[in-house]
């Protein structure tokens, strides 16, 4: 147990509340960005924390990541290969057969009405309904 468990009892939402709060620069602020996008596409999006630290949200399974480097906000879609981009953000993890990820740097600005086009369309793909 020791000094981990407190940390046991924490809500996913308390463990990415950290996480943002703990990164203090641009990718506290662009994974907070990030989130609130997520949240508001779905609003009953369910918000875990997996692999030991993880930010992900799921609505009938996992929609996408949150994974912050460095250098980049990761935000990966679990079944982006699946999902029709004609915004064009997917701009990593382009040649795999499921997953398809968008990298964010310090100051790229982020097409708020794209991404949760790309949200909703991965939650309707879980739930087995095509794209409207």
């Amino acid at each position: 147990m020791g000094e981990d468990a407190p940390a046991e009892g924490k809500s996913p939402a308390q463990h990415i509340d950290d996480r943002i709060a703990e990164l203090a620069d641009w990718r506290g602020d662009m994974l907070a960005r990030l989130r609130g996008l997520v949240r508001q596409a779905d609003p009953d999006m369910v918000e875990e924390w997996k692999w030991r630290g993880v930010p992900t949200w799921c609505h009938d399974g996992i929609v996408c990541t949150g994974e912050t480097y460095q250098a980049v906000v990761k935000m990966t879609f679990a079944k982006g290969a699946a999902l029709a981009d004609p915004a064009g953000l997917f701009n990593a993890s382009l040649t795999g057969n499921t997953r398809r990820a968008i990298d964010l740097r310090e100051g790229d600005a982020i097409d708020a009405e794209a991404l949760m086009d790309l949200v909703r369309a991965a939650v309707a793909l879980n739930r087995g309904r095509t794209r409207a």
